[in-house]
């Protein structure tokens, strides 16, 4: 059995708890967060079972979500009889994306609804869903451009670091 630290244990514990807030299975976080610090990049199965506490069954149920959401991929070692996971390398984005931009186009529906629904009223309710509505549209336009911003700006950073180490 792997033997986590404390410090290591109580990480993978908080991203199963905000995987859960996110409506997400808290499991589903645990694996997750034990890929983003474990010491290899990959794990099998039954080094995921061992480290969250976790059944084959759980983890298999669990790396199947994952992997449908494009946040954990397959890793082949020739020779091995199982399958061994890894973060997709565009896992975050995935998180960010799905997570932050489907939450937003819903609060910005919601708040549509509720000003369909109060109709032309001039009043705290208004006031509100109206204050909700452009908040939320604002963020649905500008949260895109945003992220492709962040990642122009890792694409320059890593090609800084690329002819750093070719003129070393």
């Amino acid at each position: 059995m792997k033997n986590l630290s404390e410090s290591e244990r109580t990480f993978v514990e908080e991203v199963g708890v905000v995987f859960e807030q996110t409506g997400m299975p808290r499991m589903a976080g645990r694996v997750f967060g034990w890929l983003l610090i474990s010491e290899t990049c990959y794990q099998s199965p039954s080094e995921l079972a061992d480290v969250v506490r976790a059944s084959k069954g759980s983890i298999s149920t669990t790396v199947r979500l994952l992997l449908q959401m494009g946040l954990v991929e397959r890793h082949i070692i020739t020779g091995e009889r199982h399958d061994h996971f890894k973060i997709s390398q565009d896992a975050l984005p995935r998180t960010i994306r799905h997570g932050l931009e489907e939450e937003i186009k819903l609060f910005r529906g919601l708040a549509e609804h509720g000003l369909k629904l109060i109709g032309k009223e001039e009043n705290n309710r208004r006031y509100w869903l109206e204050e909700m509505y452009g908040r939320y549209s604002f963020l649905e336009k500008t949260f895109p451009k945003l992220m492709e911003r962040y990642e122009k700006r890792q694409e320059k950073k890593k090609l800084k670091q690329l002819l750093k180490s070719v003129d070393s």
